[in-house]
């Protein structure tokens, strides 16, 4: 036997052996499947030829079973997802056999009043929201913009609406003024729906929606009332009237069609208002069942806000889809988190990396050892936070996984690999089309070679990650935006061969020679921080429109142990002056929290292109460290609730972790 059917056979008999005691007869089907046995056979030859190289010898060696593994992950999502394509499937449809299998079963469970929602009376409120929006004479295409706190009602609303292809604008509750007038527009949202706790940010912009424009409040007991002059229906009042019963109407929607938005930041400015079809959905929140062996035993809970797409959709999507319990909490407490596990005895956790950092600053508690967490699923876990928290919290697993809303290029880490948002094989890398493509660091253009490709990253090399577009595969397809000049812009020609596209991510990442993957950076007009991204190109239109149109560049510089990159910002003042307190509290007016600089820099002018496009380069490189110059240098105090200027001392304090940001 020569040694390419030794390495074949060694690499199917151990496959068969250990995966099926996992996954069971399934497995054992797809094991028998020509194109598995075709990249076992792939496995051997390239473990023989490829590179000539012991060293990849033993690299295919180590990585075969995490390979293997995601494989029949690939595989039973794919096949799944052509059989939902085929008899034109929808979420709603999908729910509705869920229901059937667990009708009593807890689905929905909102932690800020105890409530509980089986999966039958989730499924009797959706068809009542069903039976409103017909009444209200709305058709398949129409949007309905949500705007409101996290609770079961949420996704009773975007769910009944999808019932009858009305579809749903998740819009960020943190928004305000212009953001929020931004996002509603986007979507060409007919009506809106605001939680009562929305109430006086919807007066900030009432005199400013589109004429014609249909409100609904919830939470408040009248059934009419005024905003600034607006007629507002009670929503409850006309829900406990509408018909319980599934409404007699046929859908035209398929699986490939829209089911809802989910606001993103993009590089241009405002939220961008990603697509979100029926089978995006179904395949993040499958993949995320398949590849972290989630069942339906499983109480999940569920901080993250419901308008981004960890929460609602590889959060509830577990429930809607796989029969899971989910724990919704409005807002995320770190004193009360570890409190809520114990109490609805949940086995999984959703988190963000900030999550993780808040509660290992809290006291120690003795709720934290008394819980029954097997696992915790989600991003931005950064290496020395990972270990701290999994030991600290006693988490026997970590799923985390790396994706955009409207990316084709998700990648999740299936073994646990401290660090790592994912991986892609090294012994057949074209079996997932994704790939780290080099970039110019001042400006995150693609490098191309001579024949006009992108030049592939290599191991150890910093990259932008892409994904391939193929539009007939539904793990392949990119959706993009409501708007498509933002749609355009996310994607690239001649990346991995001539004549292909492929979707950009936008973000940095490295891989190391096993095809773990780690997350270096957010490149372009984007920067990450408190979960969220924040936009330069936005927060630059507030601050400079606050200060008469003055020149100003904003970027994200790295804090110390503290994830992603906190907001700076560098104002020409041109030899004029201005008040610091007018301009912090127009800031705290007009955008959220996470959105606001935490670091103010005053210059004579800012670098500007020979287009007038600002240079942000030098700014980034030099930071927030005091230096002998003209220029001055503040920090947001928010204890205080001033910007102060850094003095050495300060700036020691902020880089040994002594300041509260």
């Amino acid at each position: 036997m020569d040694l390419t059917s030794y390495v074949t056979k060694w690499i199917h008999g151990f496959v068969r052996s250990w995966v099926c005691q996992i996954h069971g007869f399934e497995a054992e089907r797809l094991l028998s499947l020509p194109c598995l046995g075709g990249l076992l056979a792939g496995l051997g030859l390239c473990v023989i030829c490829r590179r000539g190289s012991w060293r990849f010898i033993y690299v295919a060696l180590c990585t075969a079973k995490r390979d293997i593994t995601c494989l029949l992950v690939v595989l039973r999502v794919r096949f799944s997802m052509y059989r939902y394509q085929r008899n034109r499937s929808t979420i709603p449809a999908l729910f509705a056999q869920t229901v059937t299998r667990h009708p009593d079963k807890p689905a929905l469970i909102y932690e800020a009043t105890g409530e509980v929602w089986t999966f039958r009376e989730l499924q009797e409120r959706c068809h009542a929201v069903a039976h409103w929006a017909l009444a209200q004479g709305w058709v398949e295409g129409d949007v309905v913009a949500l705007y409101m706190e996290s609770q079961p009602l949420v996704v009773a609303l975007w769910l009944g609406l999808a019932m009858i292809g009305v579809e749903a604008a998740l819009i960020n509750f943190n928004l305000r003024q212009q953001s929020l007038l931004h996002c509603v527009a986007a979507s060409s949202a007919r009506a809106m729906v605001f939680g009562t706790e929305m109430k006086e940010a919807m007066s900030e912009v009432s005199g400013s929606l589109q004429p014609g424009m249909v409100l609904f409040i919830s939470g408040e007991q009248d059934n009419e009332e005024k905003l600034c002059g607006l007629q507002v229906q009670s929503l409850d009042a006309i829900l406990d009237r509408s018909p319980k019963h599934a409404p007699q109407r046929t859908l035209k929607k398929e699986f490939n069609d829209r089911l809802f938005y989910i606001y993103t930041s993009g590089t241009t400015g405002m939220p961008k208002a990603a697509i979100v079809v029926h089978s995006r959905y179904y395949r993040i929140a499958a993949f995320g069942n398949h590849s972290f062996g989630l069942s339906c035993d499983d109480i999940i809970y569920n901080c993250l806000p419901l308008y981004h797409s960890a929460g609602t959709i590889m959060g509830v999507g577990q429930c809607l889809l796989f029969g899971a319990t989910v724990v919704v909490r409005r807002k995320f407490s770190a004193s009360r988190f570890w409190d809520d596990c114990v109490k609805h005895k949940c086995t999984i956790i959703l988190y963000i990396g900030e999550i993780c950092r808040y509660l290992l600053a809290q006291p120690n508690r003795p709720s934290e050892a008394q819980h029954r967490v097997r696992f915790a699923v989600g991003n931005g876990l950064r290496p020395s936070v990972w270990e701290e928290f999994v030991k600290r919290f006693q988490i026997p697993r970590v799923g985390e996984f790396y994706g955009a809303t409207e990316c084709n290029c998700s990648l999740i880490n299936i073994d646990g690999k401290v660090g790592a948002c994912g991986f892609n094989s090294r012994i057949v890398p074209s079996f997932y089309p994704v790939r780290l493509v080099r970039v110019q660091e001042d400006n995150g253009e693609l490098l191309r070679d001579s024949q006009g490709l992108c030049i592939p990253s290599l191991p150890g090399e910093p990259g932008m990650l892409v994904g391939r577009i193929n539009q007939a595969d539904p793990l392949r397809r990119f959706d993009g935006y409501a708007d498509q000049d933002s749609t355009k812009k996310k994607k690239a020609n001649n990346v991995f061969k001539m004549g292909d596209s492929a979707y950009v991510s936008g973000d940095v990442l490295v891989m190391d020679e096993y095809g773990y993957m780690y997350f270096r950076d957010r490149s372009g007009d984007t920067f990450r921080w408190r979960g969220e991204n924040v936009s330069t190109t936005e927060v630059e239109g507030v601050v400079s429109g606050l200060l008469g149109h003055t020149d100003v560049a904003v970027y994200g510089v790295s804090v110390p142990g503290v994830e992603g990159k906190a907001g700076m910002v560098a104002i020409a003042q041109a030899g004029g002056q201005f008040d610091l307190h007018a301009l912090l509290m127009g800031i705290q007016k007009a955008l959220p929290s996470y959105a606001r600089p935490i670091f103010l820099r005053l210059v004579p002018s800012v670098d500007t292109t020979g287009t007038f496009k600002i240079q942000k380069t030098r700014l980034q490189r030099e930071g927030y460290k005091p230096r002998d110059s003209s220029d001055t240098i503040h920090f947001l105090n928010s204890r205080a609730g001033c910007y102060q200027v850094i003095t050495d001392e300060l700036y020691n304090a902020i880089m040994e972790g002594k300041v509260s940001l």
